[in-house]
C-alpha cells in the first residue's frame, strides 16, 4: 500500500477522533485548528470590536480599546447548548480567580434557536447560570463575524496588549487555556499570578461527558436538520398531522406519536398525551424544550425501556419520571448509572404546546 497515503488516512481518522472527543455544536462545517501549535504562543490577529453587540448584561459596553492593559478571554456560548455548559465551571472559576489580577472574562451570547435571540431568556439563564462577568448580547452575529468565528464553544484569548494569542474551540483543554491566562498575565506584570489551576465542582448538565459511552450524537427534531426520523410517511414541513412510532427503532432513531406540527426548527404536540420515542446510547439523554412564552408549565413523565427511570433519572424528572417544561433551555432527563446500553427514550407530553428543538447527549 502507498505509504503516503496511509499517513494521510490516518491523520483524517484521528481528526474525527479529536472531533468527537472535544464536543462542540458547529455554526458551518469549517474545519479549522483546534489550538495553536505547540511552543511560544503565536500572535494570531488584534481582538476585534465588539461594538456589533445588541446589548450588554453585568456591564456597560466594552471595547478593545478601553480592554487595553488586560489580559481578555473572550468565550462565545448560546445558553441551550450543552457543549458550552460543560465549560462553564472553569470559565466562571477562572473569571473569579485572575479577576483582581488583570484578567477580563467576556461572554459573547450568540444564540443558535430564536429563543435564544430574547433577551429576557438570555437575561434569566445569565443569573440562572450564576455568571457574572460580562455578557456582550450578539444577536445579529455581528461580534461572531468580526471573530470569524464557527463553534459553540469558543474560547480566544488576548494579551494587555490587545493581540489574540490563544483560542480553543470545544470542550477540554482546561489545563492548557488556564496555563495561557497565567503566562499572559505574567507577561502584563501581574504578580503571584502562580501555577496553580482551579479546582471545579460541576453538577448536573455541567458535568463532563463520559465520552467512552457516547454512541450518540445531537439531534434536532426541526424539519431543517432534523435526522434519524422514523415515523411512517416522513415529516409533514409545517402541517398540523398525526404521527405513530413504528414496532421497532434502531440505535439513533426516533419517531413521533399523536398530532403534532413540525416547524424549521421546533416540534409541538397538539393535543394532550403527544409523545417522542428515541432509540440511543449514551450515560446522558438531554432535551431542549420548554413552554411558549407566557404559557403556563407542561407536564410531562419520561420512561426508559417502557419504565420510571428510577436511579436513571436525570436532574429535571424525579425518579418516576415526572417533570415540567418550563422557560426555553437544557433539560437533563437520564443520567444512567453504568453499564450503559442501547435504551429507548420515551417522553410523554400531558399537555399540548411544548416545543422541542434538539437532543444532546453525554
Amino acid at each position: 500500500m502507498n505509504v503516503p497515503f496511509v499517513r494521510m488516512l490516518a491523520t483524517a481518522m484521528l481528526l474525527v477522533a479529536v472531533f468527537a472527543v472535544v464536543g462542540l455544536r458547529r455554526r458551518t462545517h469549517e474545519v479549522r485548528p483546534m489550538t495553536p501549535a505547540a511552543g511560544r504562543l503565536p500572535i494570531e490577529g488584534k481582538l476585534p470590536p465588539l461594538a456589533g453587540a445588541t446589548g450588554w448584561l453585568n456591564s456597560p459596553p466594552l471595547t478593545p480599546e478601553g480592554l487595553r492593559g488586560k489580559v481578555v478571554l473572550v468565550d462565545f456560548w448560546t445558553f441551550t447548548c450543552v457543549n458550552w455548559l460543560r465549560t462553564l465551571p472553569y470559565v466562571r472559576a477562572w473569571a473569579a480567580k485572575y479577576r483582581d489580577q488583570g484578567l477580563v472574562v467576556v461572554g459573547v451570547h450568540t444564540p443558535e434557536f430564536s429563543v435564544e435571540k430574547d433577551l429576557g431568556n438570555v437575561r434569566r439563564a445569565v443569573k440562572d447560570m450564576r455568571i457574572e462577568y460580562p455578557v456582550a448580547v450578539d444577536t445579529d452575529f455581528a461580534v461572531w463575524r468580526a471573530f470569524d468565528n464557527a463553534y459553540w464553544p469558543a474560547v480566544y484569548v488576548a494579551d494587555a496588549q490587545g493581540r489574540i494569542r490563544y483560542h480553543h474551540f470545544g470542550e477540554g483543554e482546561y489545563a492548557k487555556t488556564e496555563r495561557v491566562i497565567q503566562e499572559l498575565l505574567a507577561e502584563a506584570g501581574a504578580a503571584n499570578v502562580g501555577s496553580g489551576l482551579v479546582s471545579v465542582d460541576p453538577r448536573g448538565t455541567e458535568v463532563a461527558a463520559e465520552w467512552s459511552d457516547v454512541r450518540s450524537e445531537e439531534s434536532y427534531v426541526g424539519s431543517d436538520k432534523a435526522v434519524g426520523f422514523a415515523s411512517p410517511g416522513g415529516i409533514a414541513r409545517g402541517a398540523r398531522r398525526s404521527y405513530s412510532i413504528p414496532p421497532v427503532l434502531t440505535l439513533n432513531r426516533w419517531a413521533l406519536q399523536g398530532e403534532w406540527i413540525v416547524g424549521a426548527e421546533i416540534a409541538s404536540p397538539q393535543k394532550p398525551n403527544g409523545r417522542i420515542a428515541y432509540r440511543f446510547h449514551a450515560r446522558d439523554l438531554n432535551l431542549v424544550m420548554g413552554a411558549p412564552a407566557g404559557h403556563a408549565p407542561l407536564r410531562y413523565r419520561v420512561l426508559l425501556d417502557g419504565h420510571p427511570p428510577g436511579p436513571a433519572h436525570g436532574a429535571d424528572v424525579d425518579d418516576q419520571g415526572n417533570g415540567m417544561a418550563t422557560e426555553p433551555r437544557l433539560y437533563q432527563l437520564i443520567r444512567q448509572p453504568k453499564p450503559i446500553a442501547d435504551r429507548l427514550f420515551e417522553i410523554e407530553f400531558f399537555d399540548e404546546g411544548a416545543e422541542v428543538f434538539v437532543f444532546t447527549f453525554g
